[in-house]
């Protein structure tokens, strides 16, 4: 068959138009090894490069309904050994009716050859590859190259230039499947993956690459179903297919929500296969979605409720109930109106934030809830606007007053209630409530209109006591009469904030290391220049005024200067010594180990996750407890941007952490901790 494509190939080449004939050779080809000194006895990666020319695309080992695999055949000295091509994930390239299965761009084809152990060390022996493709467009051109590569036998030495190379090129590759599939054939070829974790991850999109010929239809629509354990991809079989013939094999792709891509491969064999939860069953389906989305509308309202308790939220919302209890009764308008004004800031912030989340993940991009901590800028920029408000009740500058008969306040009422909502908004960014968890997991898979419910719902819940308070004043009745007490109240709530403040400088440390601390001290410190000058140069003449503004706004113009050159994150570590930094494939060698398995997904700026760590995790009683059975403790520091945990939250359905899983030996699924963890907990889910 490969014969007979090749000639194809020539008689198409021919009669190609001249110009296009001297375009060619259409891949450039190269031997690669991954070690510039090979041992003795040992093995070496080679791999096979070829860079394809924009266009045009060579084939996988099972190339679909035309072409040709690239073939590799080494002379090699004697007593080496070659292994098979290890294939990275193909791509679907449709070529008119047909569909193809290849690559594009610059594939690298791994290889592992073995080295006999009398090599002699100190010798340099040449490896010989006779490697031929067809790499094709319009057209299919059959191409080949004779291509050597001299290798050094002795101590064995990485080439630390091509380290980050190899790494790429086994990260696209796939890898075995860590949950059970099995198909039938019937009128479609339907592959089912049990794997509840799978169904709640949700994937948007799956296909499935057969490694043998003749058995899929490539050019037909696949269609990716669920049931509540799992997933279904319902193939077109190919024609006058009855049987398969054993196990199918080959590579299921799954695309996420967040737009990661995972390449698994498929040894299934026949099996049963449940009913999707589409199709026939959609309005038992309908059903359970409205009941889940329920819920989770009355989860992030309960959720929102709790968030105005966290620690980060209060300062806020003292200021704000003293700006309410400066209203008397006959003044229960504007006092209706202010809480209104603060609840339409609150909700339409929380609105705002998560259709950014989620038009961010539909883009591709890999976020979460308190995603906007995750960049430096953001976290100074924060930090920066906390101790302004700090500055603002301490009295070194005036934006408006809660003191009585402030016109100021009077005119801008309003507007600085609104704002005051926005701010809270802000500050709760960092902190995730106990309900909020599990409602905000579920709407970032679910369609964008369902996700902005439930992020109105959480915005209810979050304004709903200061809209009570707003259109019942009464309720403001414990407080004493306004007075001097409320600016001396005023005056020791810049406290929080400037402890607010400072945490946030601490987080920038997580991210930016020091350098990015001392650009954000010198912010302060020029902020508090700019706020000073704007407050003694208030009441005096135009020029002095002029000479103010100017000045302030020079100011501001190097903060923001100096924010714009904030120093990239430093790669994240472990968060002790006895704890190991998180990754999908040390979880899973773990799990395949049979060793039981903790995952602590957190983030420098999350309150309640440094709450569990130093209340419960650091506890001598849960320390002993893992080290006697032999729990591995890794550690998915979400403070920087990081893919793989966002998958991990997703799966779990979660947006954002704290997220606690514990891994039992064999166990399919993890069990989920609550957020708030109690010792007792811990102990209670790992047995102790």
């Amino acid at each position: 068959m490969r014969h007979f494509l090749a000639s194809i190939g020539l008689l198409l080449a021919a009669a190609l138009p001249a110009q296009a004939q001297d375009a060619g050779p259409y891949v450039q080809a190269r031997l690669v090894s991954e070690d510039s000194v090979v041992p003795p006895g040992g093995a070496v990666t080679i791999a096979l490069v070829e860079d394809i020319q924009a266009g045009w695309h060579t084939y996988w080992v099972n190339p679909g309904d035309a072409g040709a695999a690239t073939e590799i055949k080494w002379t090699l000295p004697q007593g080496w050994g070659a292994g098979a091509i290890q294939w990275p994930t193909p791509k679907r390239l449709p070529v008119g009716p047909l569909m193809d299965y290849g690559y594009e761009g610059q594939p690298w084809l791994l290889q592992k050859l073995t080295i006999p152990a009398n090599a002699k060390a100190g010798d340099t022996v040449t490896l010989k590859a006779a490697v031929d493709w067809l790499v094709c467009k319009d057209v299919c051109v059959p191409e080949d190259a004779t291509l050597t590569l001299p290798l050094k036998i002795g101590p064995a030495a990485i080439d630390p230039a091509l380290t980050k190379d190899f790494a790429i090129a086994r990260s696209l590759m796939p890898v075995a499947s860590p949950w059970t599939l099995t198909y039938s054939l019937g009128k479609t070829l339907d592959l089912y993956a049990n794997a509840p974790a799978l169904a709640a991850a949700h994937p948007v999109e799956a296909s499935f690459f057969p490694e043998k010929t003749d058995v899929v239809d490539g050019g037909a629509k696949q269609t990716l179903d669920f049931t509540k354990d799992g997933l279904i991809l319902h193939l077109a079989p190919a024609s006058k297919v009855t049987k398969v013939g054993g196990a199918l094999t080959g590579v299921l792709v799954l695309k996420s929500s967040d737009g990661s891509i995972q390449a698994l491969t498929v040894n299934a064999p026949p099996g049963s296969v449940p009913g999707a939860i589409t199709g026939s069953d959609a309005s038992v389906a309908g059903a359970s979605v409205d009941i889940t989305l329920w819920v989770a509308i009355l989860s992030a309202f309960i959720g929102g409720l709790i968030l105005n308790a966290m620690p980060c939220v209060l300062p806020i919302l003292a200021m704000k109930a003293l700006a309410l209890a400066k209203h008397s009764e006959s003044e229960h308008k504007e006092a209706a109106r202010e809480g209104s004004a603060y609840s339409a800031g609150a909700i339409l912030s929380f609105l705002v934030l998560g259709l950014v989340i989620v038009v961010l993940r539909q883009s591709g991009a890999a976020v979460g809830w308190g995603f906007q901590l995750q960049e430096p800028v953001a976290v100074a920029g924060f930090a920066l606007l906390i101790f302004a408000v700090g500055l603002n009740l301490s009295g070194v500058f005036e934006v408006g007053s809660i003191t009585m008969g402030d016109s100021l306040a009077a005119r801008s009422g309003l507007l600085g209630a609104f704002f005051t909502g926005v701010l809270a908004v802000a500050v709760a960014a960092p902190c995730t409530a106990p309900f909020m968890a599990a409602a905000l997991g579920f709407a970032l898979t679910q369609s964008t209109a369902s996700a902005m419910l439930i992020f109105f719902s959480l915005g209810i819940g979050f304004a709903l006591p200061f809209l009570i308070l707003g259109l019942w004043p009464r309720a403001l009745s414990f407080l004493p009469k306004p007075g001097t007490w409320m600016l001396r109240l005023k005056q020791f709530l810049a406290f929080p904030m400037y402890g607010a403040a400072a945490w946030l400088t601490w987080v920038l440390a997580q991210e930016a290391g020091p350098n990015g601390v001392v650009v954000l001290l010198a912010a302060m410190v020029a902020l508090s220049l700019a706020a000073w000058l704007w407050g003694v140069t208030r009441d005096m003449s135009n020029v002095g005024r002029g000479i103010g503004v100017a000045a302030t706004l020079i100011i501001m113009v190097a903060i923001l200067y100096g924010l714009a050159t904030l120093p990239a994150a430093p790669p994240a570590t472990a968060a002790s010594a006895a704890a190991e930094g998180f990754t999908d494939a040390k979880l899973a060698a773990l799990r395949a180990s049979g060793q039981p398995v903790f995952v602590d997904a957190t983030a420098a700026w999350c309150i309640t996750c440094l709450v569990n760590e130093k209340a419960v995790l650091s506890r001598a009683s849960v320390k002993d407890a893992f080290a006697q059975r032999h729990i591995a403790y890794l550690v998915a520091d979400w403070t920087n941007r990081d893919a793989a945990i966002t998958r991990l939250l997703s799966a779990n359905r979660r947006s954002g952490v704290p997220l606690y899983l514990y891994y039992p030996p064999g166990a399919d699924k993890p069990v989920v901790l609550p957020q708030i963890l109690t010792e007792a907990e811990i102990l209670s889910a790992i047995g102790s």
